[in-house]
């Protein structure tokens, strides 16, 4: 958002705009659910990364290549450890996607909003408040009817459903480190170098996991469409566009906007793929959003 555009709005025409941003960018990350599930029919999961990672780290480098020499070691580190964590939580999640449903994947990702402040305890010394902790029990509540199903009179979780939460694990500890990190060293650098490496580590586990790079799949027209979106639009468009519109909103408020990406999930899972969920799994994902509010609203400052 350019500053003589902000000079000529108040204050509130640019929280609107921003908020209309960050719903857009909910929207993008919602969307990608979709594509990301259509495209594991296609193509490996881990290769899938490596593609979306290298696209967005290179056009993102070649926005800021003037900036690229001022990359400090410590900068360098600090990438290579929060996009070690953006690695582990994209795997998780995008292999997860390909043993459950869209939406079921977006809504269990989205359980990350709850456990940052318990991660963030140990780092920043805020020790998370009683809203907190029953936003985290109702969210274990939801996840039981979402993704817990009984068999032989016992509970049994899908493993895509396991490894989604374990995602959300990992996303929670890459925005708690990234959130430290930015405080001190240029948010933009440390977005180029954690893109890098978890295209790096994308193009280093896809043979072990998903065999030989799939050329004829890759150069087939709605793989290349898809592989674009979710590196252009979904990964640098989307985490650029949350970076300047934060810049305006109250973070606590933000996080809310950003929340809704479970939401379109589900919507663009069931108009798009035709998924369905069971009124007791609606319900479920109603306690998850629900709890993911109440989180939110629990650390406003």
């Amino acid at each position: 958002m350019p500053p003589f555009f902000c000079m000529s709005m108040n204050k509130s025409s640019i929280r609107i705009l921003a908020s209309i941003g960050l719903v857009l960018t909910a929207a993008i990350w919602g969307f990608a659910f979709v594509i990301v599930k259509d495209s594991l029919d296609y193509i490996g999961p881990i290769w899938m990364m490596a593609a979306r990672f290298s696209i967005a780290a290179i056009a993102l480098s070649l926005v800021y290549i003037k900036k690229l020499r001022t990359i400090t070691r410590g900068i360098f580190l600090k990438g290579a450890w929060t996009g070690t964590f953006l690695f582990l939580g994209y795997a998780f999640q995008t292999v997860g996607c390909n043993y459950t449903t869209a939406g079921k994947n977006a809504f269990l990702t989205a359980v990350y909003v709850i456990l940052i402040p318990f991660f963030a305890w140990p780092i920043f010394k805020k020790k998370p408040r009683l809203l907190s902790v029953f936003a985290a029990a109702m969210a274990l509540w939801g996840i039981g009817l979402l993704a817990l199903k009984k068999e032989d009179g016992a509970f049994s979780m899908n493993i895509g459903d396991a490894l989604t939460l374990l995602c959300g694990i990992f996303y929670a500890l890459h925005i708690v480190w990234t959130s430290a990190f930015n405080k001190k060293d240029n948010p933009i650098l440390l977005t180029i170098v954690q893109f890098f490496f978890a295209a790096l580590f994308s193009w280093i586990l896809a043979p072990f996991y998903d065999g030989a790079f799939p050329a004829a799949q890759m150069a087939l027209f709605r793989v290349v469409l898809s592989v674009l979106y979710l590196g252009i639009f979904s990964t640098l468009v989307a985490f650029v566009l949350q970076n300047v519109c934060l810049k305006y909103m109250d973070s606590s408020l933000a996080s809310l906007f950003l929340s809704l990406e479970s939401v379109f999930g589900v919507l663009f899972g069931a108009i798009f793929l035709s998924e369905r969920l069971a009124p007791v799994m609606i319900l479920g994902c109603a306690l998850i959003f629900l709890a993911i509010t109440i989180a939110n609203l629990s650390e406003r400052e």
